[in-house]
């Protein structure tokens, strides 16, 4: 069991409340991270390997990337301890969220992570009787369905064209590999393929496929939408490798777009992308970072680059209550606006400074989480 105290700082987490129901076997946590520039928002994930520091890590991320595209909202993440392909989902959701109701929707509104869908936030929405407690739900809810507009992915592709087209190279015709099939990189390469890149691995829970000519992105995601994750096996063309070969293949653009810690010291001495932009949240290690900055390869950080979800979670924060249904396109032009200026705002500053990427971008997000705690009175004027 984590040491809840061992994970303050001086940003945080403000509060961690563990929940658990005998009946169900439902156990949870939330963690509230820091609320200086607005009360808690984040996604929940349920996995049975789910942990207090994991979704601690998480809500820090969250409170950085709030404060990185400049939205005001404050860190916070929720985790639950169960198979999200289990019997009793909907009965552990729904004792998830009744635990919770002291402090959602006043102090913590859910959104979705890994495990959890649209449908999932309905009933949490359901179960609390209040749309104001959850964002993600579909569109007939009056909803932003960010998932299955493929927000989050379309906002990666947009970074990776600002960034490629920074150091000289355009992404019509370079090569792109994306590990992870789920909402972020199934979105993202199909934004890759509009914009005239090729795609040439993409990888699942079932190994990594690879075609050095590229992949044709309209039929895997066709598999892909009638049997998941099997569509890597499925599809006939390239060849399948185990899991992690997609990050070592000849490429311009790497997606690590599945989970976290998956690029190490020593993988990020041996792969060549010319560019890395983080679709998953903390894949990169703080010593792979350096690497990487000492090899010239330009990695733009997860809340940078990641950030088309909260973005959009923006908006559908401000259509809890409203009879109107917000446009996609008005969401997906934002994304593209705020994701570009910042990637490339993220990008100077490193350099400019002689840092990494990820130091530059925790520095612009600190600065304004640290402002707006002194004006509050929670840090010495």
């Amino acid at each position: 069991m984590s040491d809840v105290l061992s994970l303050m700082d001086q940003w945080g987490p403000e509060k961690v409340v563990s929940v658990s129901h005998t009946r169900t076997g439902m156990k949870g946590v939330l963690v509230i991270d820091n609320t200086a520039r607005g009360m808690g928002k984040g996604g929940t994930r349920m996995s049975p390997t789910v942990s207090t520091t994991e979704v601690a890590r998480l809500a820090r991320v969250m409170t950085w990337k709030w404060a990185a595209v400049d939205l005001f909202y404050g860190g916070a993440k929720a985790g639950i301890v169960y198979d999200p392909a289990g019997p009793d989902k909907e009965a552990v959701l729904r004792a998830f969220a009744r635990a919770l109701s002291n402090e959602v929707p006043s102090e913590y509104v859910f959104g979705l992570d890994m495990g959890l869908t649209e449908d999932d936030a309905a009933i949490v929405q359901d179960e609390l009787g209040d749309r104001g407690t959850a964002v993600g739900t579909d569109a007939v809810l009056g909803g932003v369905p960010y998932d299955r507009l493929g927000i989050t992915g379309f906002g990666v592709a947009e970074v990776a064209d600002a960034l490629l087209t920074r150091v000289g190279l355009p992404l019509r015709g370079a090569r792109v590999a994306v590990q992870g099939l789920g909402a972020v990189g199934s979105a993202a390469i199909r934004r890759f393929a509009e914009l005239g890149a090729t795609v040439v691995a993409v990888s699942s829970v079932h190994g990594a496929l690879y075609d050095p000519h590229g992949l044709d992105v309209t039929r895997l995601l066709s598999l892909h939408a009638d049997s998941g994750d099997l569509a890597i096996k499925e599809y006939s063309g390239g060849t399948v490798h185990p899991l992690g070969f997609e990050l070592s293949v000849p490429t311009e653009v790497l997606v690590p777009a599945a989970i976290q810690d998956v690029i190490d010291e020593a993988t990020a001495g041996t792969i060549t992308p010319r560019l890395i932009v983080e679709g998953a949240n903390l894949p990169t290690s703080a010593a792979a970072q350096r690497v990487l900055a000492d090899r010239g390869i330009v990695v733009v950080p997860d809340f940078i680059a990641n950030a088309g979800g909260v973005v959009a979670a923006g908006f559908a924060m401000d259509a809890r209550y409203s009879a109107f249904r917000p446009d996609p396109e008005s969401i997906r032009a934002t994304v593209s606006t705020k994701l570009r200026e910042n990637a490339v705002l993220v990008h100077e500053a490193a350099a400019r400074r002689g840092i990494t990427s990820h130091e530059a971008a925790l520095s612009l997000a600190q600065d304004r989480v640290h402002a707006a705690m002194r004006l509050k009175g929670r840090v010495p004027r």
